[in-house]
């Protein structure tokens, strides 16, 4: 009859090899192997590949135009025209220089005979000048990897939050089988003993069978315990992935830690949480992160409104050095200089491209808003709501204490005859029912507490 008093949290493992199994550890492993986890991974690694595509914009390139005609015996032309060109991010300018061997008798007249080199730029002075579309695919490629790290995070924050919260149901569910495991065993007990004494007649037959009932109604609270384990515990196996990208269950020498399940999470103000939310939510970090995109667009399609004014200048020389005899007079003498000029003249197609680019800033906008209002209603929400849990856990706890209280005194006096059977089982049923509320209200609490990180992204 000494089993009888139980102390909520100091539930034992089932076996004598068990090893608990943390939270943080748990954690860690959720973070390093899970699937969703390498996913986020994934797609910092392919925004950065888009970024590196976006760079080679501006790669030098290597061009070679060869030809060469001969009929009929006679050398019409040839020509070897090797040119390198660098794109630069000043202005849309693009820098070349070349050198052409050329020749033939029937070669065109403007092409230069002979061997020559040049040296030139090509540019827009309206249209392009401030941005371009290499220029702005760099800027967004940026931007994109920098969104990529907030939509890991995101990710992240959403897989840890389900995985706390399967974490500790399983905590809940086995603290549960627990307290049914110890209580069947103390009624098991207790019927044993008052067989023996209907045998030795102190006890009545109808003992026997308030005893027995109190043993069957046990076994039934914890096979049904039992289920509800199993099935958080297949629930947490979800989240069990090791280092060769294979699931497995959870081995059932692993207990959670109990400990961890009684404790109270250090929560911030709400208003200071908003604020941090606010600056490092990734839901939010990630909407500011498009529209500084969609303000690239907008500038890209402003573009499309101007005119088109471009420009090429080629310094030229004979030989293959351009820069032979550089002077006054190569300057005035061996050149060749270029003006294009375009300009729709309705612009519908410009208007119609800066106007929707303009919107989607504006529906952007719109989204961030109704995201930081939720976001910070979310934190208020889950913070009251783990407030009022709290006090909850306290009265239950209070009440789990007088219950087992007097559960313990009545056991004594039963002990001593001057009790009934029933009334300590009534007794029994109380504590077991507080203890099932007092579970229940611990694991709705931590998974507030969580919920409030969660909502201001702060789950890593």
């Amino acid at each position: 009859m000494r089993k009888l008093i139980f102390l909520i949290g100091c539930a034992g493992a089932f076996n004598t090899n068990a090893q608990v199994l943390s939270p943080e550890k748990f954690i860690e492993q959720v973070r390093t192997f899970h699937p969703i986890a390498k996913q986020a991974n994934i797609k910092v690694e392919k925004a950065n590949a888009a970024l590196l595509s976006a760079k080679g914009g501006f790669d030098p390139t290597l061009e070679m135009d060869a030809s060469r005609k001969t009929f009929d015996g006679k050398n019409y032309y040839f020509s070897t025209n090797p040119e390198l060109k660098l794109p630069t991010r000043i202005g849309g300018m693009d820098i070349k220089a070349g050198v052409e061997d050329n020749g033939g008798l029937f070669l065109n007249n403007q092409i230069t005979r002979g061997q020559s080199s040049y040296l030139g730029v090509e540019m827009p002075l309206l249209k392009g000048l401030l941005i371009d579309q290499r220029r702005a695919n760099l800027q967004q490629a940026v931007l994109f990897s920098q969104q990529s790290v907030q939509d890991r995070l995101k990710m992240q924050n959403d897989l840890l939050f389900d995985a706390y919260n399967a974490y500790w149901q399983w905590a809940g569910s086995y603290q549960l089988f627990s307290i049914y495991r110890q209580f069947l065993q103390v009624s098991l007990d207790r019927f044993r003993l008052v067989k023996l004494a209907y045998q030795n007649g102190d006890r009545a037959l109808i003992d026997t069978i308030e005893a027995l009932t109190q043993v069957q109604q046990f076994q039934l609270l914890q096979a049904d315990a039992k289920v509800k384990l199993t099935n958080a515990q297949l629930e947490l196996a979800n989240f069990l992935w090791n280092e060769n990208d294979a699931a497995y269950l959870l081995n059932e020498k692993f207990v959670p830690d109990t400990v961890q399940f009684q404790m109270y999470m250090a929560v911030d103000n709400p208003d200071e949480l908003i604020n941090r939310a606010n600056a490092e939510n990734p839901s939010i970090q990630s909407l500011n992160v498009e529209l500084a995109a969609l303000e690239v667009e907008r500038k890209l399609k402003f573009q499309s409104l101007l005119p088109s004014l471009n420009i090429k200048a080629n310094l030229l020389n004979q030989g293959y050095n351009v820069m032979k005899n550089f002077g006054g007079a190569l300057l005035q003498n061996n050149y060749v200089w270029g003006v294009q000029f375009k300009i729709p003249l309705f612009l519908r197609e410009g208007q119609g491209a800066y106007k929707q680019a303009k919107l989607k800033i504006a529906e952007t906008n719109y989204e961030l808003n109704a995201k930081q209002w939720s976001t910070a209603n979310k934190i208020r929400s889950y913070y009251a709501e783990s407030i009022l849990l709290k006090e909850q856990i306290a009265a239950a706890q209070q009440a789990y204490n007088g219950y087992t209280a007097l559960l313990k005194a009545e056991t004594l006096r039963f002990q001593n005859g001057e009790s009934s059977l029933f009334l300590l089982n009534t007794r029994e049923n109380k504590v077991i029912e507080t203890a099932e509320k007092l579970i229940q209200l611990r694991a709705k609490y931590l998974k507030a507490s969580y919920g409030i990180s969660w909502a201001a992204g702060l789950i890593r």
